[in-house]
């Protein structure tokens, strides 16, 4: 049992959570109500295997850093639990399966949506960004930005506004979610030799920068209205949200501690989470 949670583990499991809410929040946008449910399940289960696989090579590529982090010393390879060999053997299967179940039995948009964001995942993100400038987190969000493009695929076989909505609050999101989290483990990147913002520009800059990406993601909300991709009920909710996410960020950017740094990291995931699903009811409401 043992083992199976490594593997479990190696895969992110908490991400795969995230990235399927909003794979489903598209596809329920998409079909106005519960899409067929072979197509909700086996793009569920594709995009979770696409996240996994996209999790594991994550592991098997920074297996030297993890090391050096507290947050990500207890993995299963830098613990020497899982070998780089059956990690990597372990991701390619997952991703071979993913897009089969996506391309077979979804349609081939949503597969080659799917494996678009995995190789940009792993080659650009990790293999490239992550090591290499602070706006690793900036660039690299595009990538956990592709499961709704996926989701809307799956049940259209197009790509739609409201994707494409969904998919720029969450390109415009990941920036203060992350630095969030990267101003409590600072010290973690900086060891490892991480250039994330706060040990590359500093926490005043970071702080500065976490509140700027706010005050987009929020009028990147809001123009989704005029621009009648989403309606009055989801307006009214994207506003309220956005306020409560820019006090939070305001709040963090005035604290000397990581108290309201935390605070905004975890409203941030309830912050997504709420947002696909007023996204969810505007658009079966309307």
């Amino acid at each position: 049992m043992n083992v199976i949670a490594d593997y479990f583990e190696l895969a992110k499991p908490r991400i795969i959570v995230l990235l399927l809410i909003t794979t489903a929040a598209a596809m329920v946008m998409a079909a106005r109500g519960l899409p067929s449910l072979p197509i909700l399940l086996w793009t569920m289960v594709g995009g979770a295997f696409a996240a996994g696989s996209a999790g594991a090579l994550n592991c098997v590529y920074d297996g030297d850093i993890d090391a050096l982090m507290r947050r990500t010393m207890d993995r299963p390879i830098p613990q020497g639990r899982i070998s780089i060999a059956h990690a990597t053997a372990y991701a390619v299967v997952l991703g071979i399966a993913s897009f089969a179940i996506l391309y077979v039995l979804v349609n081939p948009l949503a597969g080659w949506l799917s494996l678009g964001g995995n190789v940009f995942y792993v080659a650009i993100y990790t293999m490239w960004l992550k090591r290499t400038t602070p706006l690793n987190i900036v660039i690299g969000g595009a990538a956990g930005a592709v499961p709704p493009l996926v989701g809307w695929a799956a049940v259209t076989h197009q790509i739609g506004g409201p994707a494409l909505g969904l998919f720029a609050l969450i390109f415009l999101w990941t920036p203060p979610h992350f630095w969030s989290l990267a101003l409590m483990t600072e010290t973690d990147y900086d060891k490892a030799r991480v250039p994330m913002m706060p040990n590359v520009a500093g926490v005043e800059r970071t702080k500065r920068e976490i509140i700027y990406y706010t005050i987009l993601l929020v009028i990147a909300s809001l123009v989704l209205y005029p621009m009648h991709v989403m309606g009055a009920l989801y307006t009214a909710s994207a506003a309220v949200l956005g306020g409560i996410f820019l006090y939070d960020t305001i709040r963090t950017w005035k604290d000397s501690s990581t108290l309201w740094a935390r605070r905004t990291f975890k409203f941030s995931l309830l912050y997504l989470a709420l947002m696909c699903l007023v996204m969810v009811l505007d658009r079966i409401i309307a």
